[in-house]
């Protein structure tokens, strides 16, 4: 590896002189910071970000976390994280905890240990109890988005229960009563949070709760379909459907066209989480889309706050919805 030394040896400085070009800590003259960077150029010297921490700098590295790559949610706000990480000179580290606890706390403690300037996270059930204590023994930035968390730190999140509540009301106008609800992992708080928006849209119109039209997606396609799938072979299925994240659309609808049925001559289907391509589903995906770019770049304005030194009170930003009223529900 090569190492300043060896770059102050080729460019006959001194290896200060060398740190004082690469920093920008010190004017330089022009024909010595010129030998400087061929230096660098020829022996394709790389500075060591770790080191630079360690003896009390940054990293200029941001650690985000979030819980399945494959959930096309997550596409967009990496995308806003990175441009906004990208273009304050900064570069992202990326890790997929996969909603798992453990995962979660090894992929938090390896970021921690390639000191990270701050991080940002989308957290597992299981955050308060293993990821939140490594953090904060780390003193390290942390702003939460997506899921919110009962925890002292930033976090940005999405409006869950009034959308949610929302959906459940435009069925209700459309004359369904037997509305069924396929709901995320337990214990994430948009889960509690759209589970609880569901119950007030009923409750609102004096419709009792029927736990068995309450199911577990976990969040994910595949579930979701087996449980879908399920609630359609009953006798006195549902009329209606909500779905509560858009991985567990997808498998309802693959369901729904398994069992034989028409959307929404058999069964309304209204979802929480719009799809960039939902246009081109027949019928049209009537849905509560989220603005994951404000979701991303607010949580990145936030994290590089605290970097700086912020030392206002902790701050919880809910980002509106933006409810799309198409033909999948029943409207024509």
């Amino acid at each position: 590896m090569v190492t300043i030394d060896d770059v102050a040896r080729r460019a006959a400085v001194s290896a200060t002189t060398v740190s004082h070009v690469l920093n920008g800590t010190r004017f330089v003259r022009p024909e010595t910071r010129t030998r400087v960077e061929d230096a660098v150029t020829a022996l394709g010297y790389r500075r060591n970000s770790t080191a630079r921490a360690l003896a009390g700098g940054n990293s200029h590295i941001i650690g985000l976390v979030i819980s399945g790559l494959t959930n096309p949610y997550f596409a967009p706000l990496l995308h806003a994280v990175e441009k906004r990480v990208t273009d304050a000179g900064y570069v992202l580290v990326l890790g997929d905890s996969h909603d798992e606890m453990v995962l979660e706390q090894r992929v938090i403690e390896s970021l921690l240990d390639r000191r990270v300037d701050g991080l940002i996270v989308a957290p597992s059930s299981g955050f308060l109890d293993a990821g939140a204590p490594r953090v904060a023994a780390a003193g390290t930035p942390l702003v939460l988005i997506d899921r919110g968390v009962a925890l002292d730190c930033d976090q940005v999140v999405s409006e869950s229960r009034e959308s949610s509540r929302r959906l459940v009301e435009h069925l209700i106008w459309h004359g369904h009563r037997r509305i069924a609800a396929v709901i995320g992992l337990p214990g994430l708080g948009t889960t509690v949070e759209r589970e609880a928006g569901f119950r007030d849209g009923l409750a609102a119109h004096g419709i009792d709760v029927d736990p068995e039209l309450i199911v577990a997606g976990d969040s994910r396609a595949e579930t979701s379909h087996a449980a879908v799938a399920a609630l359609l072979r009953r006798e006195d299925r549902p009329t209606a459907l909500v779905t509560l994240n858009n991985s567990m659309t997808i498998g309802a609808m693959r369901a729904i066209r398994e069992a034989g049925l028409r959307i929404p001559d058999d069964i309304a289907l209204a979802a929480y989480d719009d799809f960039e391509w939902s246009d081109l589903f027949e019928p049209r995906l009537t849905a509560v889309s989220q603005d994951v770019l404000t979701v991303g770049s607010q949580a990145v304005d936030l994290l590089f706050a605290r970097i700086a030194g912020a030392d206002a009170p902790f701050r919880r930003r809910v980002i509106d919805t933006t409810f799309h009223v198409r033909a999948s529900c029943g409207c024509r």
